[in-house]
């Protein structure tokens, strides 16, 4: 691997990636000008997609032997050589009561979901992972532990996908996707080795699906946001109140249906028990859904589907092996 100091020395006037860095290639150029014209259940323009990113327990603690107290807190202090109780009250209150208000939210209106889920977060509350599969929501692989995958070496994280995946399988669960906390130069390469997977959503860069390719392998890339996320409740400018997130929820749709062609895309919308779950924020999402059913050319989607509804339309490309004279 090139040498950080001597490349940031030698190479500010590149126009290119340097050859052999670990990693995915970087794809500037998407689908530029002309996207595909995507239509989604029922002729829809607009998906929308609602993930729960159900982490709480899971989370890094002392109490867990990690030797520190996770982030995203609801104020800006930190306890640094013992453990944080106030913070971990926090994550207790998204799975005590956070949850459950927003799966009453979803079922009050009908709504199918996405789960982001860390395995450790789920064995500790099994009614959870019941409650996933009597709604038939989806689970998406997020991590054995609400961990960052690139602190850990290649071996490390294909082990920690490999006793994810055994988790959810022992729970009932088989996610055909994965979203990790924070994604290693090795992340996608050991989930098309594994071959469980049908996408991954690392990746923010886009409002649309799109194939790539994984050593001479087709995969398919789900976009994930962080821009309709209610991180922005508690972390750097954002959220004030639930009507900061109604208005940006809103406009995020008013734009997708009037985007200027005639292309469809998609919409995700990352919550967490700990953080929406709080009663005024479920209100205000409970507004926007209630609202964005009354819109024409919108649907509200699975992660699953809307990959399963792109490849129908966008089908695998093939190989370069596959290719002919390749």
């Amino acid at each position: 691997m090139p040498d950080p100091q001597q490349v940031a020395k030698n190479h500010w006037y590149r126009n290119d990636d340097i050859p052999g860095v670990p990693g995915p290639d970087r794809e500037i150029q998407g689908y530029g000008e002309k996207p595909p014209v995507i239509r989604w259940e029922g002729g829809a323009k607009v998906a929308i997609n609602i993930v729960i990113n159900y982490e709480e327990g899971s989370e890094l603690t002392f109490a867990m032997g990690d030797g520190r107290n996770d982030g995203m807190y609801e104020l800006p202090f930190d306890v640094d050589d013992q453990r944080d109780l106030a913070k971990e009250s926090m994550y207790e209150y998204g799975s005590r009561a956070g949850i459950w208000r927003l799966f009453r939210t979803f079922d009050r209106y009908d709504i199918p979901i996405t789960v982001f889920g860390a395995a450790v977060a789920l064995e500790r509350n099994p009614r959870v992972a019941e409650k996933i599969r009597e709604r038939g929501d989806e689970l998406v692989g997020h991590g054995y532990r609400w961990i960052d995958h690139y602190e850990y070496s290649r071996e490390e994280e294909r082990e920690l996908i490999a006793l994810a995946m055994e988790s959810f399988d022992r729970m009932g669960l088989t996610p055909r996707g994965w979203y990790c906390r924070e994604m290693s130069v090795n992340t996608r390469e050991l989930l098309v080795q594994d071959g469980r997977f049908l996408y991954d959503s690392d990746y923010y860069g886009d409002d649309l699906p799109y194939w790539t390719f994984v050593e001479g392998e087709s995969h398919l890339v789900v976009p994930y946001s962080l821009a309709v996320n209610d991180c922005r409740y508690i972390m750097g400018t954002g959220f004030g109140s639930p009507t900061d997130f109604v208005d940006v929820a809103k406009r995020t749709v008013l734009q997708l249906l009037d985007d200027g062609d005639e292309c469809g895309r998609m919409m995700s919308i990352g919550l967490h028990p700990r953080i929406t779950g709080n009663p005024a924020r479920a209100h205000g999402l409970a507004e926007f859904i209630a609202w964005a059913q009354q819109q024409e050319g919108v649907a509200f989607m699975r992660r699953i589907d809307i990959a399963e509804q792109f490849i129908e339309q966008v089908p695998r490309p093939a190989s370069p092996a596959e290719r002919p004279n390749s």
